[in-house]
């Protein structure tokens, strides 16, 4: 009995020692050197082909980025299950794409469901993988050649080709940004090659050149599958010793390749603008593909890859003169619509640059509320843009791409993500809190072809004019026989205002709305209203062109923290502070990140804003023909029906019900407090008197989210596109 417990407790340390070297260390034994490498994709000239099986043939990249977020989860958290993932790959390819990109390492279930979805397919979805590096490492003291940069680079881009190919085995929280688990599905023969990187940080580009230049082993590589030119800059130098390595590691491992991109985009592009252009918009990096070539032994091939939206940077609107990048005649990309296309023409610099397959990886429009900029020529903005808008505009760049000779793209993105940021609104809510929550005004949330909808099964309110989802116990105000009631989601707060013989067109209503207790005003001077409480907000309804939130001065979130920018003044300056009881309530504005300074010639010149809080008219039904999903309001007989986005009213995180403290009394700035009730009122401006307000108590919902999902209406444009 003894010799049997060693015996097996040696088997045991045997088998831990084996799994631990194997598949956590990545150590291996080559016994097939002489086996020869194979791929099933390689690059020609500017094109992609695959061997499917009957030769090569051209190969169009028509794909969708995936991120990891999912309602009431972290990205890095990797909260979405096999059964989702089985269930978005089919929504993708109905839709006609054909690969999928991701960013990083996932959890497990996305190899297994990857490998489940495509075994015994035979029109198989396709995978583009990425090495992720750390934003910290990258907006850190580091250069690109320090151990913590490029050291864990390179061990990430073997432990993602293990991963790949089924044989590692990942610890949580050993590999930043990335997932865990046992991956032990070989997904590799749907794989069609590996975007290394990310969108590079132009000082820390600019840091690595300047510090290493002209020093001897940092401007010169010459690997067994790529090279440098004698142009090559250090950090591209170290891509291209990480891109050989790549390639080095899994053909002797694996014996196979796959295609190679280092991932770019604008602000580290290859071309050189004017001076003012360089200057404005801090372009200070260029990241050259062409300056890493490959051997003969790279089978596979190397392609370029770029994120490109057609709103930023786009240096073009403001060069008159594009012959320096080879454009004689601009007229040449006016569209159909009689509208200047600098996308198409910045995606023309690029195909006409390179000798190798462009691949447009990113590229899309938000249909969130908010808006961050604009497309100054085309319209296709970052935000504020329909479903239906967000279709078109993603059919527009597809074209557009396609046009100027790409080999493929990427649609940014298969899903909505809560947890996003903004840099626009970013002040305005508590970041440690956003995806308990469903920010409309926060554009970056909803590039998704997919909506996360609030409610398990349907929200609990539709903007349609339909009334029957009102009940009475959403009764909150009375008054001269008018009514108000309201409810909420992780959305939106929902309103039903009635008034007998209503016109929206001839009748104003005014709702005034107290939710923070550090200030308010008791008269709103430019309406002439008189209340019995001091109001933060004015909902002002009149006519399907002139109705808008208006906000109290003292309230206002944009003077708060971009009064310089927006205003040209320092609001915290003594004299400049609002009183705390103001009777002025202003419109509610947002500021974009637009080159106004280059737009007028102007270097004193504001940045630019746009008034978020007026309110659009329609129907914001899914499911009615006259779907408009930026609608906010509607008229039906003598009801409207309305809705606001919680940050529109100054919330910071309404699943804990946490509002904005007041910016003047010590804060110098956004902190915040918690309510648990608002005030409501409603009149139509007639009555005389001060106006009563009711209470309303607030709840919130912490972490206990509720959500369905939703094809979005560019869903169904792009599926008829690709179909």
């Amino acid at each position: 009995m003894k010799k049997f417990l060693i015996i097996l407790s040696s088997v045991v340390a045997l088998a831990l020692v084996y799994d631990a070297i194997y598949f956590r260390l990545g150590w291996y034994i080559d016994f097939q050197p002489a086996k020869a490498v194979t791929t099933f994709v390689k690059t020609d000239g500017d094109k992609i082909y695959m061997d499917k099986g009957n030769g090569y043939e051209p190969f169009e990249i028509r794909g969708v980025n995936l991120g990891s977020g999912a309602p009431g989860a972290w990205s890095t958290d990797f909260a979405i299950d096999k059964e989702t993932y089985l269930r978005w790959f089919q929504y993708i390819k109905e839709m006609g794409a054909n690969t999928i990109r991701i960013y990083t390492i996932q959890q497990d279930v996305f190899y297994k469901a990857f490998y489940e979805y495509n075994k015994n397919n035979p029109d198989p979805l396709y995978l583009i993988h990425g090495v992720w590096v750390n934003d910290y490492i990258q907006n850190s003291h580091r250069d690109a050649y320090s151990k913590e940069f490029y050291d864990t680079f390179l061990n990430d881009c073997k432990t993602m080709l293990d991963a790949v190919h089924g044989n590692k085995k990942i610890a949580l929280n050993s590999v930043s940004s990335a997932g865990s688990g046992s991956y032990l599905k070989d997904v590799s023969s749907w794989v069609i090659g590996y975007i290394l990187g990310v969108e590079w940080e132009d000082l820390t580009v600019a840091y690595t050149d300047d510090l290493y230049a002209g020093k001897d082993g940092y401007t010169s590589y010459q690997g067994k599958y790529m090279y440098t030119t004698q142009d090559a800059s250090p950090f591209e130098t170290l891509l291209c010793k990480v891109g050989d390595k790549v390639v080095e590691y899994e053909s002797c491992r694996y014996k196979t390749q796959k295609l190679i991109a280092f991932s770019n985009w604008p602000t580290t592009d290859p071309f050189e603008y004017p001076e003012r252009i360089k200057n404005f918009f801090m372009k200070c990096a260029y990241v050259n593909a062409e300056h890493i070539k490959t051997y003969d032994t790279f089978l596979a091939g190397q392609f370029a890859s770029y994120h490109v939206y057609p709103y930023y940077p786009d240096y073009l609107t403001y060069i008159d003169d594009w012959s320096p990048f080879g454009i004689a005649d601009k007229s040449a990309y006016i569209n159909a619509k009689g509208q200047l296309s600098t996308y198409r023409a910045y995606l023309a610099m690029l195909t006409t640059h390179h000798t190798m397959p462009v691949v447009i990886s990113e590229f899309g429009v938000s249909t969130g509320r908010g808006m961050a900029q604009r497309d100054a020529n085309t319209g296709r903005n970052q935000g504020n843009m329909s479903e239906q808008e967000q279709g078109q505009a993603l059919i527009d760049c597809y074209e557009d791409i396609m046009a100027a000779g790409c080999a493929g793209c990427c649609v940014f993105s298969w899903q909505d993500e809560w947890f996003k940021r903004t840099w626009n609104t970013m002040y305005a809510v508590d970041l440690t809190r956003t995806p308990y929550w469903s920010d409309y005004q926060t554009n970056e949330q909803y590039f998704g072809l997919l909506s996360f909808d609030p409610g398990a099964e349907k929200s609990v309110c539709y903007v349609d004019g339909d009334i029957s989802e009102w009940t009475e116990s959403d009764l909150v105000v009375q008054n001269g026989g008018m009514s108000l009631s309201v409810k909420y989601d992780e959305r939106f707060l929902y309103f039903l205002i009635h008034k007998p013989n209503l016109n929206l067109e001839t009748d104003t209503l005014y709702i005034p709305l107290d939710i923070t207790p550090k200030s308010g005003s008791l008269y709103c001077k430019e309406q002439n209203l008189l209340l019995d409480r001091a109001a933060d907000f004015l909902i002002v309804l009149h006519g399907r062109e002139n109705s808008r939130v208006l906000v109290q001065e003292r309230y206002e979130s944009l003077r708060s923290t971009y009064a310089l920018q927006a205003y040209d003044f320092d609001t915290y300056i003594a004299s400049n502070i609002p009183d705390i009881d103001s009777p002025r309530f202003l419109p509610i504005q947002m500021i974009l990140q637009t080159a106004t300074v280059l737009l007028y010639n102007d270097n004193l010149a504001n940045s630019e804003v746009f008034e978020t809080g007026k309110l659009k008219y329609g129907n914001a039904n899914p499911s009615s023909p006259a779907f408009d999903s930026l609608a906010d309001y509607i008229c039906s007989g003598d009801y409207i029906e309305l809705k606001l986005p919680w940050q529109l009213l100054n919330f910071s995180d309404p699943s804990r019900m946490m509002i904005h403290d007041d910016y003047y009394s010590g804060n110098y700035g956004i902190d915040y407090i918690k309510i648990n009730e608002l005030y409501f009122a409603l009149t139509d401006g007639n009555s005389g008197g001060r106006i009563p307000f009711s209470s309303f108590k607030l709840k919130g919902w912490g972490n206990q989210i509720s959500y369905h999902e939703r094809l979005k209406s560019s869903y169904y444009m792009l599926q008829q596109l690709w179909s």
